[in-house]
């Protein structure tokens, strides 16, 4: 079966946002238009101003927050545009400029569709099927309309900037790298796409289970380090400074996510979603050692390819970046402008954010910096000296692991044959959402990460094969 084409806007760009300025500029020029109509009666009002402003809207969102995950977003504010053009069209008096401009209409919803969902190889369709009409206004059309009034025109202007915007965006989308991710489908999320051949139980377990809270279940763990403990300090001496159990148990994850794809799931909108290649974790960390040092949360994003020295080097530089930094991270500015919200006004708008989430309308901008978002929470409790500690899953988000590791423990251990040998054990304690893999899953999972952990040098070596998740 052949790959699907993959349309994506890698980054903002020029393009992208004259191409949302021309929607935005379109909905405002329309309703300038409809300030000076004398009379508007209710079918005008839905059909020739609301809808239009809607779908120049609507457009302008979603290229500037889902050009990189869900392109195909764009095609709803299309379709929308397109039975504004189609109602107008029917009152044109000549029937064969009707025909004409009704099948155009269905033309560009269809080929637009069919692009931004990865059913046809090629953009230049769009290309043609925006500039030739734009040309044909602009050279033929709006050259006959000389001597019309300021207010006449500015529908015209409307259209134009509009048609213009698309074009714009056409030329701005970019064939995503084969191999790089799936291929999106409406339905998904801009974190995460959706796992539509599940079975039944897993499809069910979410509206019985409506919370991360009441789901969660408790494991602890001993992981026996004697070995771990050689592999970091030799990676110390090979030049990674500051390279600790941490790192090592952060790599193990990520490499586990790579043979276990299902750890990698989450629940959101009582459907379970992957994130697929993307292995988020999140970590509370200070500025300083110090009672009085505020806390920070760091997200950091990993391939489950990645070598240990690739998560060292990673994480560290996020961690130097934030301690390093004179002011507010992304995360406090975020955090501080909540706080800038009367109470009664913030648990509304708490809740607004839990709905959005709910339906998958959070922009990615927000997903990233939220540290309720992610594949893993991991926190440190070896910094503090204490055992580890059961941490519950936040409701709000989709975490659906939470990792606390505690101190290194000496324990002497009687062999077989009846000799004593010192070993070193590192506490971990899992909290899971039961809701994305069964037990069976989640077992085999750790016998991996325990097999990583007891042999770390296999994290140097490179992965023969990360396994995607069932559809």
């Amino acid at each position: 079966m052949k790959e699907k084409t993959i349309y994506w806007i890698p980054r903002l760009n020029g393009l992208v946002i004259l191409s949302a300025l021309g929607m935005i500029c379109s909905a405002v020029v329309r309703i300038v238009w409809a300030c000076g109509e004398n009379a508007i009666s209710r079918q005008m009002l839905w059909l020739q101003i609301l809808l239009p402003i809607a779908a120049d809207l609507g457009f302008a969102l979603a290229a500037l927050t889902d050009g990189r995950d869900r392109l195909y977003r764009t095609a709803v504010p299309v379709w929308l545009g397109c039975v504004f053009f189609a109602v107008k069209a029917l009152g044109f008096s000549s029937r064969l400029h009707m025909v004409l401009c009704l099948l155009l209409y269905v033309l560009v919803a269809v080929l637009y569709t069919a692009a931004v969902t990865g059913r046809v190889p090629s953009q230049v369709p769009l290309w043609l099927l925006f500039g030739l009409p734009l040309a044909y206004h602009l050279a033929v059309e709006d050259p006959r309309r000389a001597g019309w009034p300021v207010h006449d025109w500015l529908q015209e202007i409307s259209v134009l900037l509009c048609m213009t915007a698309m074009l714009l965006l056409s030329l701005a989308m970019k064939k995503r790298p084969e191999g790089e991710a799936p291929p999106r489908r409406f339905g998904d999320r801009n974190d995460g796409r959706r796992l539509r051949s599940l079975s039944p139980i897993f499809a069910v377990s979410p509206y019985i289970m409506k919370t991360r809270n009441t789901s969660q279940n408790l494991i602890e763990d001993h992981v026996e380090i004697t070995q771990t403990e050689r592999y970091i300090l030799e990676k110390r001496r090979s030049g990674l400074k500051g390279f600790g159990i941490l790192h090592v148990l952060l790599a193990a994850y990520v490499r586990t996510c790579a043979r276990y794809p299902g750890l990698n799931r989450f629940i959101a909108g009582q459907k379970i979603y992957t994130r697929d290649r993307e292995v988020q974790i999140n970590m509370t960390i200070k500025k300083e050692m110090s009672v009085d040092s505020p806390d920070t949360v760091i997200k950091v994003t990993f391939d489950p390819a990645d070598s240990a020295e690739t998560v060292y080097r990673r994480f560290s530089e996020k961690v130097l970046s934030v301690k390093n930094a004179p002011e507010q991270t992304s995360f406090d500015a975020l955090a501080g402008a909540f706080c800038l919200i009367p109470g009664l006004a913030l648990r509304a708008f708490v809740f607004f954010l839990q709905a959005a989430d709910y339906f998958g309308l959070l922009p990615r901008a927000l997903t990233d910096l939220s540290p309720f978002h992610g594949s893993l929470y991991i926190t440190s409790m070896a910094s503090l000296g204490i055992p580890p500690i059961y941490h519950h899953l936040y409701d709000f988000g989709n975490v659906p692991v939470f990792c606390s590791f505690g101190k290194k423990r000496r324990v002497y251990e009687t062999k077989r044959d009846g000799s004593v040998v010192l070993r070193k054990y590192l506490d971990c304690n899992f909290v899971t959402d039961e809701r994305i893999v069964d037990g069976f899953y989640f077992a085999s999972a750790l016998r991996c990460l325990h097999g990583l952990l007891q042999d770390p040098w296999q994290l140097d070596e490179p992965v023969g094969e990360v396994l995607r998740d069932q559809d």
